[in-house]
């Protein structure tokens, strides 16, 4: 297989960042990289002038780095629960995908999570707890716990609500005719 030497203009992910030079496949290069600017041939001149972006790009990465660990520090070990329509056998009428859970993550406080920091396979179809893994880089891992839950109560639960329901009923008349016997005794004295 050929391969070329490029200079990267612009940060690719997996591959480098602005001012290296790197070793690509040919195809690579003609069909993706140098058609959308992102890379151009490694000459003395532009990698000279690449050099003043490549040290400012790597103290950006170094904050990024730094917020994405204070940022895994945080969502270790965290609980997210999400309410979602299912069936009597805890099948989801539609499925959970990995942008919901993102999207519930940040809308829990955690900015900076996007969809592909959010690592399953599928989309989850079930009523039940999972643990999710959470990828910010690749040496950055960390994992949550997903509960999907019914929107809807329990049968169980459903009818524990109406147990307490028709007490409470039983109870109240009870009450209104104690204190009416009370006020009738006190009217008669």
């Amino acid at each position: 297989m050929k391969t070329i030497d490029l200079l990267l203009t612009q940060n690719v992910d997996n591959l480098g960042i602005v001012g290296d030079v790197v070793n690509v496949k040919a195809g690579y290069a003609r069909n993706y990289l140098v058609p959308h600017g992102m890379a151009t041939v490694p000459t003395k001149g532009a990698i000279a002038r690449l050099a003043g972006e490549r040290e400012r790009m790597a103290d950006e990465m170094k904050v990024q780095r730094t917020k994405q660990e204070e940022l895994l520090a945080r969502v270790t070990d965290y609980e997210l629960t999400l309410e979602r329509s299912a069936n009597e056998q805890g099948v989801l009428f539609g499925g959970v995908s990995q942008h919901e859970i993102a999207q519930a993550l940040v809308a829990a406080g955690f900015a900076g999570i996007d969809d592909r920091a959010i690592r399953i396979g599928d989309q989850i179809k079930r009523l039940d707890s999972y643990e999710i893994p959470v990828v910010l880089a690749s040496d950055l891992r960390t994992q949550i716990k997903l509960w999907i839950v019914s929107d809807k109560p329990s049968e169980q639960h459903a009818e524990e609500e109406i147990e307490e329901e028709v007490v409470q009923a039983d109870e109240a008349p009870a009450e209104d005719s104690t204190e009416e016997a009370v006020e009738t005794e006190a009217d008669a004295s």
